[in-house]
């Protein structure tokens, strides 16, 4: 009888940790499950309240209506049916003006642009206006029915897009008839700096973000003039807390007309501006 009792208890002993060993092995896992999603929230958590991007585009873009920007300005032009070369130097003055609800519905800034000599000892001409747009992961540039962005999030190191995909074909023409602008759309804008310094004509500009946009050219300098040459260069640079403190574009062909009256001749145009001043 005794013997009987004794191991009635012992199958009661292990049936209860058989009981336990299951319950314990049912619960480990659900342990782990409920130990990876709170890691997993909490990691959620933490990554939203991060700043999506660098920096924003309104820390690198101001658009306070009385803003302004001015620039000195070289001008590259082919006068004399392109027969000659000649650069033109002035100030340009970019103001900003009150905002506008553009086509799109988006709040866009009327940008209005002045002129005077280097010296800017006459009156500031009006030369007519461009629109920048910004949306949190772009800034857009509207001039002469050409739709350009010129800046697109994340602005690190090699960052690209292609920054002219809403320009026309040919969008410079009828104005310059040259095979320059024929691919313009593919143009693949790069950020090659986002916070570095930049210095030209003794002047210094620091946190500069550098978007660089085209560098091709064929037979420049024109050392064979019976043969086809062309350059497109195009690079624009930012300052944090400022806006665009250099630009540079350059776009024109010579043509060796061979055999035409005349001889040979170029076609294009090139600017180089940088900030003088600002408030």
């Amino acid at each position: 009888m005794r013997e009987k009792m004794y191991s009635a208890a012992v199958s009661y002993k292990e049936r209860c940790k058989r009981k336990m060993r299951i319950v314990y092995t049912f619960r480990r896992p659900l342990l782990w499950v409920m130990l990876c999603l709170l890691v997993a929230g909490s990691g959620c958590t933490s990554s939203s309240k991060e700043k999506p991007y660098p920096f924003s585009l309104q820390e690198v873009i101001v658009l306070t209506p009385g803003k302004y920007i001015t620039y000195r300005t070289d001008s590259l032009v082919f006068p004399q049916f392109g027969r000659q070369i000649a650069t033109r130097h002035y100030l340009v003055k970019h103001v900003v003006d009150s905002p506008f609800t553009d086509n799109l519905g988006r709040t866009s800034y009327r940008i209005l642009r002045y002129l005077n000599d280097t010296l800017a000892s006459g009156p500031w001409l009006p030369a007519g206006s461009f629109a920048i747009t910004l949306s949190p992961d772009r800034m857009e540039w509207s001039e002469d029915n050409r739709r350009y962005i010129k800046l697109q999030q994340p602005l690190v190191n090699g960052q690209s897009w292609k920054g002219n995909r809403y320009l026309p074909d040919q969008p410079f023409e009828p104005a310059y008839s040259f095979s320059n602008d024929d691919n313009m759309q593919n143009w693949s804008y790069r950020c090659l700096e986002n916070n570095g310094s930049f210095s030209f004509r003794n002047k210094t500009y620091q946190q500069v973000i550098s978007i660089e946009q085209a560098d091709e050219q064929f037979n420049v300098p024109v050392v064979q003039t019976n043969a086809y040459a062309f350059r497109n260069r195009a690079v624009d640079r930012f300052s944090k807390g400022i806006g665009l403190v250099y630009r540079e574009l350059e776009c024109w062909e010579y043509q060796p007309n061979t055999g035409g009256s005349g001889g040979p001749y170029r076609v294009g145009f090139g600017i180089k501006q940088w900030m003088v001043d600002h408030n």
